[in-house]
């Protein structure tokens, strides 16, 4: 009995050690986080992701999460990817993580792994807006108006009177020649914006 006894103190206190630990593992990152913020708001890149790696922890999504932001803010674009790419890592089916790699990809001008990332994004989540918006910007910009059309139309299918994607369908219906649909939705976008310029352009090329 005495020997249980014992054996039970001396797990009491295992557990009690581990706990206080946990506790101070937690108050030195959160302080960490903290002040990192403090450094973002003064354009403090450098310190803010000094603060980070001092208690960086390779299991940590959230760490590898702001390292990849403060990295992208700071220019430092193959250190953010790395970052980002970790955090998809930790945690395959987060959209935030890949919408944050997209960041150093795209300044670095790597679209082909955008239009990937954006893939698997829409893969899992088919019905993101945002997403099917920037995939129908690309393809539009690389004048490929079929391929930006399904993109454009199911981000108006979602939001029938939002006016980027309303603009961006009217644009793409006109440049495929689809004149009347395209007519339809540019006046659309002037109920939203009266006077919009671009609506307005678009408008004038139709005989």
């Amino acid at each position: 009995m005495e020997f249980l006894v014992k054996i039970t103190i001396a797990v009491a206190f295992l557990l009690s050690f581990q706990t206080a630990k946990a506790q101070q593992d937690f108050n030195a990152v959160m302080t960490a986080f903290e002040k990192s913020y403090t450094y973002e708001k003064q354009n403090d890149f450098n310190k803010a992701i000094q603060e980070l790696k001092n208690v960086y922890s390779d299991d940590s999504y959230e760490i590898s999460l702001r390292l990849g932001w403060l990295d992208y803010l700071q220019g430092n674009f193959t250190e953010s990817a790395s970052h980002y790419r970790h955090a998809v890592e930790l945690k395959p089916y987060s959209e935030e993580a890949k919408m944050g790699l997209v960041l150093p990809l795209s300044a670095s001008g790597k679209w082909d792994e955008v239009v990937s990332l954006y893939n698997k994004i829409l893969d899992n989540n088919p019905k993101n807006t945002k997403v099917n918006y920037r995939m129908g910007l690309i393809y539009y910009n690389r004048k490929q108006y079929e391929k930006a059309f399904p993109y454009f139309k199911t981000v108006v299918d979602l939001y029938p009177f939002d006016y980027d994607g309303l603009l961006m369908l009217a644009w793409t219906h006109l440049n495929l020649g689809q004149t009347r649909e395209a007519k339809v939705l540019f006046q659309k976008c002037l109920l939203f914006k009266p006077g919009d310029p671009s609506a307005s352009d678009g408008l004038s090329r139709i005989p």
